[in-house]
């Protein structure tokens, strides 16, 4: 098993990281792919990998950073992302869903996206999407660039939406990213389809799990820091769903994963 999207490099893991990551190859999660969020996010990720040999980082800005960027952060990202177990790119996209303290004006966002969008392209490198309640915006964005872009081109993290949405995504090659929020009952804030109906009309050619730790915890978890051990638990809830066995999951899954990274 393969968690394509975690933050083991952020503070909630500082005290326990060592544990946390025996936990999960005990449990059967062999690879652990940290995401950044921001430029000092992104060097903790490459520096974990270079600690740990099962783990690897994706480099990049989150849609929430965008207006916290100083001058030159292209070529700091650049930089980091040339470095050894440097997967891809991400987590990047947009992001409309609004938060108590509002969110970051939508041209910057997107601006931020095609920046790291054309980054993607430059070093042959994955996207790791991260896109909430921005469909037509994210798309769009993805379709100028469709002749340019990787094949596969990445994969969208922590999927939601509605079904067409779902396509639009799978018809530009990109795989899904399922949480353990697909163990939860009824509609997120903001949707209008159930993650269960996405995993359904998902091919499991075309997922991966991931966990988003310490984000997202799977039931019987939730409310509780998440880590990468629980992958096994969405995992499991992805099988039940398509009525499949664990061990087709597990074997999709993995194989996808290395699809879309090349480790």
């Amino acid at each position: 098993m393969i968690d394509v999207h975690c933050h083991l490099n952020f503070a909630k893991f500082e005290d326990d990281l060592d544990l946390v990551i025996k936990r999960a190859t005990a449990a059967g999660v062999k690879i652990i792919i940290n995401a950044g969020t921001s430029i000092e996010s992104s060097q903790n990720a490459v520096l974990l990998t270079k600690k740990y040999e099962n783990l690897y980082a994706i480099v990049g800005i989150h849609p929430h950073h965008a207006d916290k960027l100083d001058k030159g952060w292209e070529e700091e990202i650049e930089g980091l992302a040339k470095q050894p177990k440097v997967v891809g790119i991400g987590e990047v996209g947009v992001d409309y869903f609004n938060k108590s303290n509002g969110i970051v004006k939508p041209e910057l966002q997107k601006k931020i996206f095609i920046k790291q969008i054309e980054l993607s392209i430059k070093l042959k490198l994955p996207l790791q999407i991260h896109g909430r309640q921005a469909a037509k915006d994210i798309i769009d964005i993805l379709t100028s660039y469709k002749n340019e872009l990787l094949k596969p081109p990445g994969m969208f993290h922590c999927m939601a939406g509605d079904e067409a949405y779902l396509k639009e995504v799978l018809d530009l090659g990109f795989y899904v990213g399922f949480d353990g929020n697909i163990t939860y009952e009824g509609l997120a804030p903001g949707e209008n389809t159930k993650l269960p109906t996405l995993v359904k009309e998902t091919p499991l050619s075309r997922i991966v799990v991931e966990t988003d730790a310490p984000y997202l915890s799977p039931v019987p978890h939730r409310g509780g820091r998440n880590e990468p051990s629980y992958a096994i638990i969405t995992a499991d809830s992805i099988a039940k769903i398509k009525g499949v066995s664990f061990d087709e999951v597990e074997n999709a899954t993995t194989e996808n994963a290395h699809k879309i990274f090349k480790f």
